[in-house]
């Protein structure tokens, strides 16, 4: 082939290739059966229509639910945004400020919904705005389950392990009495039993007192509430709770996981201490020995001793618990879900404490709603780095209200193989339950609990 016919046979290549484009160019432009278009946009955008709060309180536990209603006929989601002792101001939140703020928003840019909320004031963070935002959040996590029709563990991961591991809560005003009841959730088939007992004269935290109703002698004199079920001393808690534990692990024997929660009543020093003397019954974790104004302290305890630590349910930002996972300086987070701003914070932080070797063990009382279990629930199917799920049961009234409550058998809670979190809210029998009357007949604060002298102490 000479010069020539070698430069035509390029330029007639060349021209081909042209022209082959030009055709794919076309084609590609071309208009696609409705079928195709759909396949490659995704589906259409579901807006927010509206969002309202429900207050109930089946078992008198005052818990807000928070309703995402769409655009698509039929088809909204239900959140948890209980905080049982200002739930008034976190329907106000809701209601007021983040339903006009919401509405009209794409439902599936749920990161962005949660970004732009935590930023739409100036001062942020707190109880109130992060469960406020937890409602909402949750609830278009349900609303994505059910769109995708698969249940919300799915979304996330899916299942590492058929159920989350409960812990059984016992409590008592003497040793024998607590065994009594951890037996029974022993029976059960629960292999986790935190265990609360009291302390002979004084107030104890989730056990009841035997301070006999006119013990105070003085307490006229004191500043503040005078009752004297109310008045509570660490000293006697930590001469008796090695005692407490040495019955407990003699009578029930080495199968069974204890737990205990300090709940933060403690000075370092007795920690130490505490801590020390607890290490020879195994505990499965012992819970806030400090506030979390104390965090610091971690970092000395975490020296001195080797039982395993629980602490985060007080928790609202990460510049609290950050520190304390990846330092390492505690074995259980205990946030509270609807605490830090719903289910998207809550995934990143089971994550990070992943990679240090951080277990969750999501602070789960009575005054997480039904919702706020499913939700936790699963994330723990979904998170290897899973510990231990607080709570054994719904009450009757409850499951009647929040109707396909995740189920508990034999010491693990089942999720409801549903779309979404598998909940449903009867909200005419939810209005059957309004919150009990306020002041002074029904108590709307934690309670305030004092030393001997009048002192109020945390938390």
């Amino acid at each position: 082939m000479n010069r020539r016919d070698l430069l035509g046979s390029i330029a007639l290549g060349g021209g081909a290739t042209l022209l082959a484009s030009k055709d794919a160019l076309a084609e590609a432009l071309a208009p696609k059966p409705a079928a195709y278009a759909q396949a490659v946009r995704g589906t259409g955008p579901v807006k927010i229509r509206d969002i309202k709060t429900i207050l109930t309180a089946p078992n008198r536990i005052r818990l807000v639910v928070v309703k995402v209603e769409t655009t698509e006929p039929g088809l909204f989601g239900w959140g948890c945004a209980t905080f049982t002792q200002r739930a008034l101001v976190v329907q106000t939140a809701v209601d007021q400020y983040l339903r006009p703020f919401l509405i009209g928003r794409n439902v599936d840019e749920i990161e962005d919904i949660w970004q732009s909320s935590y930023m739409s004031s100036y001062w942020r963070n707190g109880g109130v705005l992060f469960n406020a935002m937890s409602g909402v959040d949750i609830a278009l996590w349900d609303i994505k389950g059910k769109r995708a029709g698969m249940p919300l563990y799915q979304l996330l991961g899916g299942k590492v392990r058929h159920g989350a591991d409960c812990y059984y809560h016992s409590s008592g005003a003497s040793f024998t009495e607590v065994e009594e009841s951890a037996r029974r959730g022993m029976e059960q088939g629960f292999r986790h039993v935190r265990v609360q007992v009291s302390t002979p004269g004084y107030a104890s935290y989730g056990a009841r007192s035997t301070a006999p109703a006119a013990a105070a002698g003085a307490a006229n004199e004191v500043v503040g509430p005078t009752n004297p079920r109310a008045i509570w001393e660490p000293a006697p808690y930590v001469r008796m709770l090695p005692k407490f534990f040495e019955h407990m692990r003699s009578k029930l024997g080495d199968e069974v996981e204890l737990l205990h929660d300090v709940h933060e009543r403690i000075t370092l020093n007795q920690a130490v201490n505490l801590c020390k003397a607890l290490e020879q019954y195994r505990l499965f974790f012992l819970e806030d020995p400090f506030p979390p104004e104390d965090n610091d302290h971690f970092r000395i305890l975490r020296q001195q001793t080797s039982i395993p630590l629980a602490m985060g349910e007080l928790f609202n930002t990460q510049q609290e618990f950050l520190p304390l996972i990846k330092e390492r300086l505690i074995d259980f987070i205990r946030i509270h879900i609807s605490q830090i701003g719903g289910l998207s914070p809550a995934r990143k932080v089971a994550a990070l404490s992943e990679y240090f070797g951080v277990r969750t063990a999501w602070h789960g009382p009575g005054d997480a709603s039904p919702v706020a279990h499913a939700a936790q629930l699963a994330l723990e199917l979904a998170s290897y780095n899973f510990g231990v799920h607080e709570g054994s049961s719904f009450p009757k009234e409850t499951q009647e209200v929040f109707v396909g409550c995740p189920e508990v058998k034999n010491g693990y809670m089942l999720a409801q193989e549903k779309p979404g979190h598998g909940i449903e809210v009867d909200e005419k029998l939810a209005a059957k339950f309004p919150f009990p009357p306020g002041p002074p007949n029904f108590d709307y604060s934690w309670g305030t609990t004092r030393r001997s002298d009048g002192t109020v102490i945390r938390p």
